[in-house]
C-alpha cells in the first residue's frame, strides 16, 4: 500500500463509511490495536496514517487496499 497521506486516509475512511459516519467512527471507536485510542487520538499523537488505516481495516475485517 505504501504511505498514506492524511487526505488519502480521510478519502478512504469516507469511502468505507460515508462522510458523516467516518468522522463519528474516528471520534468514538476505541481500537485496542491503536493502544486503546480512537482513530483521531492516534493520528493527533503522531501515529502514521498507514498504521491507523491498517488498524481500522483489521477491526472491520476488510482488506486495506
Amino acid at each position: 500500500m505504501g504511505s498514506v497521506r492524511l487526505t488519502d486516509f480521510w478519502w478512504r475512511m469516507e469511502r468505507q463509511f460515508g462522510v458523516t459516519y467516518a468522522r463519528s467512527f474516528a471520534t468514538d471507536m476505541v481500537l485496542s490495536t491503536l493502544g486503546s485510542r480512537t482513530v483521531l487520538q492516534a493520528l493527533e499523537q503522531g501515529e502514521s496514517t498507514k498504521d491507523v488505516w491498517r488498524a481500522v481495516c483489521a477491526h472491520l475485517e476488510v482488506p486495506s487496499h
